[in-house]
């Protein structure tokens, strides 16, 4: 009976425990301020971008962690590209985006936005002593630089004839205009003027009027709960003078007159609107997939030519550099051979990426810091880029090749009274020209899909012609999913293109092949027999 008591107290204070440990965690989980998942693209000064140190400062960074004070959430940034802010909101990947997003009808469809946070204008950057433009008409025949996804380039699609260049931020647009490359750059006005009054840009200037009046809103998904949060912060912090002290911070000057619902959706905000809008635009969504892969694809296949052909290029290049660097690392001279290794191991050992950087900004900006007028046309510094990548790798494997070459061949070419540029010429390098095709087609293949990467320099090859149609129709999912399908097709069709050239110049295939048609007798001359 002792016992049986015992167990029943055991078992009503353990019931106890468990009731006040539930209580207890349930009471902390509702006292936890809320915290929402923010995108943002640090690389937009002076509204948002990251310190020496490495702290994500500015005026959004400011403006969201207050909003989050007034409405009592945490904030937790998440770095994502501009233009893919509204393909994230749309995948429900963050709570909403600040980036200093323009808010547009054609943005509304997608996501929802808060009320205006902020009023500014589209400009145009030229360089000093520039008198010819001082409107968008002046553009027409000119060469513009435009950030991806932006009312910027929103805006230059209305003058037909200019030659317009994406990049991926506002500041390698400047520096694209820097360098001579472009005539003019159009981006926001105070991005711009931080960029010029801040930074290491010389020489540019603002011009005209302001093209447009618009407001930057805060992006957040279809019918999120979040946006009311934002809304309710953002307007406390408008009266209680937390906005104004924060404008003042990085503008120093008082903040104007924001509107409550950007004049571009005020005739959107009659009733049901935006949900007929969004249940339409979810209607066309589910049906018109296979209509926009049928829409983008002449320009994805123009796109893929482009990729094919700076391929090749650089490839017959980087082999023909990469030739002569493997011949310098068998060199019997010690100075050449560390020259070649030394090649060797830096573009090896530094991303491509930063070598596209090095290639079409730096080495421009150097020469003419030294009073030298220079610039690199896109598609050539492109080649060059590549072509140098790629002949650190073909150079090893070429020196692998020649030294996969028996000494005996050497040895027997020299008997015969052949130098060693005829024995390299005629024994050595066609025996080892076999043997390196299997891995000259996998440097080939690599080489197709990381053109690439010269989308950060504004060159408009495969996945940069993705990249412009995700950024005006927001449809990430099916226009990515045909890139990478015509990626998969060019790498097949190059993967049988060297399996057949293998097979051609392997000569025990060919003796047994031209063996097998000669013992094939033919139908009709066992007839006539």
């Amino acid at each position: 009976m002792k016992i049986k008591g015992l167990n029943r107290w055991r078992s009503l204070l353990s019931g106890l425990c468990c009731f006040l440990l539930i209580l207890v965690v349930g009471t902390a989980h509702a006292t936890a301020p809320r915290s929402l998942t923010v995108a943002i693209e640090p690389v937009y000064a002076p509204f948002e971008f990251t310190s020496q140190s490495g702290e994500l400062q500015g005026f959004d960074v400011d403006v969201i962690r207050e909003i989050g004070k007034a409405s009592g959430f945490d904030v937790e940034f998440q770095n994502i590209a501009f233009d893919g802010m509204i393909p994230a909101l749309q995948a429900k990947s963050v709570d909403a985006a600040i980036g200093a997003m323009t808010i547009t009808q054609k943005r509304a469809e997608s996501v929802d936005f808060s009320r205006p946070y902020f009023k500014a204008g589209l400009a145009i950057a030229v360089k000093e002593g520039t008198q010819d433009i001082t409107r968008l008409e002046d553009l027409d025949g000119k060469k513009v630089a435009v950030q991806i996804g932006t009312t910027g380039a929103e805006e230059i699609k209305k003058v037909p004839g200019a030659r317009v260049s994406t990049f991926n931020g506002s500041a390698l647009a400047l520096q694209e205009l820097s360098n001579g490359n472009v005539d003019a750059v159009v981006a926001d006005a105070p991005i711009m003027l931080f960029a010029l009054n801040t930074g290491n840009i010389n020489g540019l200037k603002l011009t005209g009027d302001l093209l447009s009046e618009e407001f930057y809103g805060i992006p957040t998904p279809k019918g999120s709960e979040n946006l009311q949060l934002i809304n309710q912060g953002l307007g406390k912090i408008l009266q209680n003078g937390a906005y104004e002290r924060v404008y003042r911070k990085w503008f120093n000057t008082a903040p104007p007159q924001l509107p409550q619902v950007a004049p571009v959706l005020a005739a959107a905000q009659q009733a049901g609107s935006q949900q007929q809008g969004g249940s339409q635009q979810q209607t066309t969504r589910s049906i018109g997939w296979l209509g926009t892969i049928l829409n983008a694809m002449p320009t994805l296949l123009a796109g893929a030519v482009v990729t094919v052909a700076l391929a090749a290029i650089s490839v017959v290049v980087g082999l023909g550099l990469g030739s002569l660097i493997a011949i310098a690392r068998l060199s019997k001279v010690k100075p050449i051979r560390w020259l070649a290794r030394a090649y060797i191991d830096f573009f090896r050992g530094t991303p491509l990426l930063v070598q596209l950087f090095m290639v079409y900004f730096g080495i421009p900006a150097v020469l003419q810091g030294l009073g030298l007028q220079f610039s690199f046309d896109r598609f050539l510094a492109a080649v060059v880029a590549l072509s140098l990548n790629a002949a650190a790798y073909m150079a090893e494997i070429v020196r692998g090749g020649i030294q996969s070459i028996e000494v005996g061949q050497t040895e027997a070419a020299q008997s015969l009274g052949l130098n060693s540029t005829q024995t390299m010429r005629h024994i050595i390098f066609p025996q080892a020209l076999r043997r390196m095709l299997p891995p000259l087609g996998n440097e080939f293949i690599t080489l197709l899909k990381d053109t690439s990467l010269v989308a950060v320099i504004g060159f408009e090859e495969l996945f940069r012609e993705g990249q412009l149609i995700v950024a005006t129709t927001y449809r990430p999912f099916e226009i990515y999913a045909a890139v990478a399908l015509i990626y998969l097709l060019l790498t097949l069709l190059s993967s049988q293109a060297f399996s057949y050239i293998e097979r051609a110049m392997n000569p025990v295939a060919r003796r047994r092949a031209q063996r097998e048609r000669t013992d094939r007798v033919p139908a009709g001359a066992v007839r006539q027999r």
